[in-house]
């Protein structure tokens, strides 16, 4: 049986915390900032938690269950 791989987009994407959850970053911070507000633009700029309903999925992709 050979072994599963990581998702490569996956594994650039996502990272662990200690506590067992994923960390994602916002999207929509690339480009065309010109037109959004520096309140916006920043609060995009921290990472946030992945949702508990997409974790499934995304732990598939990282090999994790």
């Amino acid at each position: 049986m050979p072994k599963q791989k990581t998702k490569s987009s996956a594994k650039k994407r996502f990272k662990l915390t200690g506590t067992g959850k994923i960390k994602r970053k916002h999207a929509f911070k690339s480009h065309i900032l010109t037109k959004k507000t520096k309140k916006r633009k920043l609060k995009l700029t921290h990472d946030t938690l992945v949702h508990k309903s997409d974790e499934n999925s995304i732990k598939e992709q990282l090999c994790l269950k």
